[in-house]
This record gives structure tokens, sequence and C-alpha cells, in this order.
């Protein structure tokens, strides 16, 4: 061997050895939603590329709240890598709880995030989180049963007209719901669709003194709205039915209707997962001709808990998940109906994502959503689905808890509601903002 090959011999020995030491092996907290999935397929990629190692814990999306939630707050240092939304990372972030991202690679090309997206994920313009995938809500429905009921969906339809559809596309001999909504207990299932529905009916959370106001006539409807129609055209169970369990009833065929998050919109008309793949419409959330649509704003992102021992391994895989690159590599193996949707710029322009029959709808529905102006009456607090102040997820969860039981018949309506106003002014009284 000559001198020049045991030089470079060594060389590389020493080069991966290197590499050996610097690999870690990081934990990360995830969704167990399709993309989120998807990812950890590719995790090899990741592997191949950097040489650190991957553990995962999947879990349900009321439970994911609950651990990470848990965890950061006692710093418990189980993760290296929390997937979170728009209503925690900026709470987080002004707690000290999160790592800063504004130092990533120049090659990531942070300011090609969706500006409704980095604001969401923003705190005194610092961004803590990086969104894997943004999303709004719209209307996903059975063209073929649309057409069979002799009615046309509009761009932007009303909830009379949505009421009206789901009556007369419900064939309850046929096992077919008109319309499948959530009803899941759960800050983040549930009580996200009722509180962007109530922002159309001109319902809000709270006045400009922070009083509850679910004694309005805006909550009761929205509430009396929904139930009556659910009750009308929906599915049996539907109380207690989140993303998962409606995805799953509008991919066997059993939904004319579903309004969720437009990140849906891939699995749905995806022919491997879905029976109706090549029969999907998409429209606008609806609306109460009071100028807000009932669609939400938000993006499971991927942030990194102050405290871990792996934070450079940690950006490492941020950069690598919600980059350009790892878009180009679902699309490459996927198609480009199946990339994470909704978090950059690049790809509403990109000239094959624009034939993705979804695509400027869920652009679209992003763009109509204001989370400084969600509300038809003033508001004190910022977010659609949500009020970005601490004190929310706990409040919220226990007033969905009463919604789901009316849903459910175990109370009524104005039970519900009457409950709902005495957590809510209890909670807030006792946090001090009353």
């Amino acid at each position: 061997m000559s001198i020049k090959t045991k030089l470079f011999a060594a060389t590389a020995m020493s080069l991966v050895s290197a590499s050996a030491l610097m690999a870690e092996t990081i934990t990360i907290a995830t969704v167990n939603n399709g993309d989120m999935i998807r990812m950890q397929g590719y995790t090899d990629d990741f592997t191949a590329k950097t040489g650190h190692e991957v553990e995962w814990v999947t879990l349900e999306e009321n439970v994911l709240r609950q651990r990470v939630t848990t965890d950061i707050s006692t710093k418990g240092g189980t993760f290296d890598i929390m997937t979170i939304g728009m209503y925690e990372t900026p709470i987080w972030g002004a707690n000290g709880w999160l790592v800063g991202l504004n130092d990533l690679s120049a090659d990531y090309d942070a300011a090609d995030i969706l500006p409704a997206m980095a604001g969401g994920l923003s705190h005194d313009g610092t961004l803590f989180a990086a969104p894997f995938y943004g999303e709004s809500s719209m209307i996903m429905y059975r063209t073929d049963l649309m057409e069979a009921a002799g009615m046309d969906m509009p761009d932007a339809p009303t909830w009379e007209f949505i009421r009206s559809a789901a009556a007369a596309m419900t064939d309850r001999d046929n096992d077919i719901n008109g319309i499948c909504l959530r009803g899941k207990a759960g800050w983040g299932e549930g009580g996200a669709f009722i509180t962007a529905m109530s922002n159309s009916f001109g319902a809000r959370w709270f006045d400009m003194d922070w009083n509850a106001q679910f004694d309005t006539d805006a909550w009761a409807n929205t509430l009396n709205f929904y139930k009556g129609m659910m009750d009308e055209s929906g599915p049996a169970g539907y109380a207690a039915n989140g993303f998962n369990e409606n995805l799953s009833l509008f991919q066997q065929g059993k939904c004319g209707m579903w309004i969720d998050a437009t990140v849906a919109a891939s699995f749905v008309t995806n022919p491997d997962d879905s029976t109706v793949a090549d029969k999907v419409g998409f429209a606008l959330a609806p609306d109460n001709g009071l100028g807000k649509r009932s669609n939400w704003l938000w993006a499971w992102a991927l942030a990194i808990p102050a405290g871990t021992q792996n934070e450079a391994a940690a950006k490492e895989f941020i950069e690598w998940a919600t980059s350009k690159d790892y878009i180009e590599l679902v699309a490459a193996n996927e198609g480009w109906a199946n990339v994470p949707p909704g978090a950059r710029t690049s790809l509403y322009e990109n000239p094959e994502y624009q034939k993705v029959p979804f695509a400027q709808m869920t652009l679209d529905s992003i763009l109509s959503a204001d989370p400084q102006n969600s509300t038809v009456e003033p508001s004190p607090y910022v977010g659609v689905q949500f009020a970005a102040i601490p004190e929310f997820a706990g409040i919220a969860t226990e007033v969905s808890q009463e919604f789901s039981a009316a849903y459910a018949g175990q109370q009524t309506v104005e039970e519900a509601l009457a409950k709902a106003q005495d957590i809510t002014n209890e909670a807030m009284e006792a946090a001090g903002y009353r």
C-alpha cells in the first residue's frame, strides 16, 4: 500500500470515527396523523445523512398534548423534539421553555415559510417552532352524492346550505351520513371545531373585560344548529368522533361531507386509502353572512424544549423534516399530492403542485383565516379556534367535555352552556383576569 493510500485510509477512518462520536439518538413526540406517520417512514434518509438515530413516541392528539405539556412544564426532559402548534408555541417561547430557531442555516431558507405560519409560531420576532405542515379547514364533499341530491356546492357556502345538503345526501339504509364533524371532547378536537364554527355565528369566548360569553344567543344558536344538523344527518356516536374517526368514515364512503383540516385532502383523494378518491370536491368552510367563515388556522410544528442535551442534533432534524428537500423527497416517492402542505410559499409557486386539485383551495382557506380578528364582535384574544392565553387549554378541555355530553344526549344544550359559563368565569377569576 502506498503512503498516499495509507494516508487516505487513515483520514477516512478518522472521519468515520468522528462522525460516530458526534452521532446522537434523539427522541421525538408526535401526533398519529398521516403526514407524521409518513415522516417516520423516511427517517432512514435523515440517519444516512447525519448519523443521528431517532426514537419516536407517537400518540393520539389529546394524549400528545397532555404528555408534552406535562413534560415541558415540569422540565421532565423526556423529549428532544415535540410536535406542538400555534397555541402552545408563542406561550412556551415567552416562558423560556423552547429553543429559538432563528439560527437555522441559510440553505434552510426560513424566509420561505408562509407568513401566517411563521407569525403564529413566533414570539417577539423569534421563531420557536418550524411548521411541518400548515392547515386551515375546508369542506370535503362527495361530488357524486351532491349531484344525486340535485344540488351544486358553491365555492363559499352558507351553513343553511350545508344543513340542507347534508339532509339530502343522508341515506341511512346504505349507511351514508350526510355530514361528519368532530364532536370528541378536547380543546384541540371537538373544541377547536365548535369554536371556529361559533365565530361564523357571531359568538366569542370572552368580551373585552374577559367575561365568559356562553350565556349569549350566538353560542346557543351555534350549539343548537350543530346538534340539530348532526342528529339529523351525522353518524351514530358522533360525540366521540375526532379527526381520525371522521377520516376513516369518509374514506369508507360513509360521509357526504366532512368539514375538517385541509391537510386531510391528500388522504381522501389517495386511491390506496380512500374508496371515494375520485369523487371528492372542495369548498371554503361555511359562513352565516356575518363576515366570518368557520375555518381555523393551525400548524403542526417541531420545537425543541430548552434544556435538551441534544440541541444540535434536534436542529438538524428540524431542518431536514421541514425543508424544501424533504418536500421533494416525498414528491419523488409518493407524488405531489402527498407532500406536507401549507408551510412554504415556494410550494404554492411550484407548477407541479399547482396541478393538485385541492392546492388552491387549501391556500385560499389559510389566507382567509385571521387570528387577529376572528370574531364578529371585538375580543381581547388572538386566535381563531383558541384564545392564546395559558389558561385556555384547561378551560376549553372542560368546556368541550360539557359540549360532548350535550351532543350525546346526556344533558341539554342549555345545561352545557350554563356549565361552560360557570367553568370559564371561575377559572378566569382564579387566574386574575376578572
